[in-house]
């Protein structure tokens, strides 16, 4: 359940409607309490210092008109900015960012401050009378609207600031390798111990056990895995879970998702049960995925190095971030691939996640286009040099090792420069001196 509900949350944390949803409730709500107020002062007949508005109540219904126009027309203006940043953060930077610009703080509450304040100065106009010599004007009310259509001026120039610099390709850079790290704190909280993990090996016994084979019900990427749930589930049932998939893994519908042993035949509902510990959609996201923020960076860098774009500077400043964040993952313990339940029995196993294989995803497809820029070449040399030099565990050290032959070997068929390739085999050469010194 709780996986459930914090994948639907970072759904909501995406969206463009909940915070300006949130704060037009506020708005809401601070307008019935500031013409509650007003109405008391006339209660009362208390009489405010003539500060701010002083004027009648067609001078009040003409301030509220003015304001709630005005921050009409900035909202529409806000959003073409945004859409117009948006299709710009698409072509250059790839659609899957999109996400990050949807889910920025910033243009969400710039948008909600801009309606709040529209819907605000609406509530606050109802309230304006003017007939048979009753006037009602809230000037608590109308002095507040006063002062937010200032705040919002001030909004307004915060926010052409912000979208001029959010689409720049060094701090979009920065915001995914900021993300990654966050990502990367909540997945591999753990120091790597002195020695080396030990390699994962199934105790699976495929003699004397039943087992049955669970089918997708639906096709799409696995987003999350209640690991919690299913061994809960496995300890009732006194089974063992076998996944199929790893989360960020596409799944077909019909495909063999899990496989599930026991020494007795499976009861009718294990089956949907299983399932819903599992959340298939049509988007990957990064709940459990720490390769998808890989990727992000590394879409960026391929972009960068199209023929469209043309941008290596780009491509170097994402492998810079790829490798430091290669070289904070080199000392950190990876999860287990199989988990126990309370009676201290293996209940859920799953695909492991590996140092290599997030390695790979960072480095093959920026090895694959960029073997002929023999700049990104030898950055990526370099980085891998500097990864070396963390290196703790012998699967570390052999997946460094294997990148970097893969690049002399690219970098030997693409590039004819002499002086290019001496520049590549020396930091070549620099890597294999690194992991003699381990």
């Amino acid at each position: 359940m709780k996986t459930h509900w914090f994948n639907r949350w970072e759904a909501v944390r995406s969206s463009f409607w909940f915070v300006p949803a949130m704060m037009v409730i506020i708005a809401v709500g601070l307008a019935r309490i500031v013409v509650t107020l007003d109405h008391q002062l006339v209660h009362f007949s208390l009489v405010l210092p003539d500060i701010g508005f002083t004027g009648g109540a067609e001078g009040a219904r003409s301030v509220l008109s003015t304001i709630a126009g005005s921050m009409v027309t900035v909202a529409g203006v806000a959003f073409s900015i945004t859409i117009v940043a948006l299709t710009l953060a698409s072509s250059q930077f790839g659609p899957r960012l999109l996400r990050n610009f949807m889910r920025d703080p910033g243009n969400q509450y710039v948008l909600g401050t801009f309606i709040a304040t529209f819907i605000y100065c609406l509530l606050v106009l109802s309230s304006v009378t003017h007939s048979n010599g009753d006037v009602f004007v809230p000037r608590i009310a109308v002095n507040l609207a006063l002062l937010l259509a200032l705040f919002n001026v001030a909004v307004l120039i915060y926010f052409i600031h912000h979208v001029a610099t959010s689409i720049q390709a060094d701090n979009v850079v920065n915001g995914v390798y900021e993300e990654l790290n966050q990502y990367i704190e909540h997945f591999f909280p753990d120091e790597l111990g002195e020695s080396d993990p030990e390699p994962f090996q199934s105790d699976r016994n495929p003699t004397g056990m039943f087992h049955h084979v669970v089918a997708a019900d639906s096709e799409g990427y696995l987003q999350a895995v209640d690991r919690q749930c299913l061994c809960q589930l496995a300890q009732q049932f006194d089974c063992r879970i076998e996944l199929g998939y790893r989360a960020g893994a596409f799944v077909v519908k019909g495909s063999s998702i899990a496989v599930v042993r026991s020494d007795t035949e499976p009861e009718d509902g294990l089956d949907s049960q299983l399932l819903d510990c599992m959340i298939v959609g049509k988007l990957r996201t990064p709940e459990q995925d720490p390769e998808f923020a890989v990727h992000q960076l590394v879409e960026v860098a391929v972009r960068a190095l199209s023929p469209g774009i043309n941008d290596p500077f780009t491509a170097m400043t994402s492998v810079d971030r790829l490798s430091a964040v290669l070289c904070t993952l080199t000392g950190r313990s990876f999860h287990p691939a199989r988990w126990y339940g309370d009676d201290g029995q293996l209940r859920l196993e799953e695909p492991p996640l590996t140092f290599t294989g997030i390695l790979n995803a960072a480095f093959d497809q920026i090895r694959q286009h960029g073997k002929s820029d023999t700049a990104v070449t030898i950055r990526l040399l370099e980085s891998l040099g500097r990864i070396a030099s963390y290196c703790r565990t012998r699967e570390q050290q052999s997946a460094v090792c294997r990148q970097a032959e893969m690049i002399l070997r690219s970098s030997q068929d693409c590039l004819n420069e002499p002086q290019d390739l001496a520049d590549i085999e020396q930091r070549f050469q620099a890597i294999q001196d690194e992991m003699r010194q381990c």
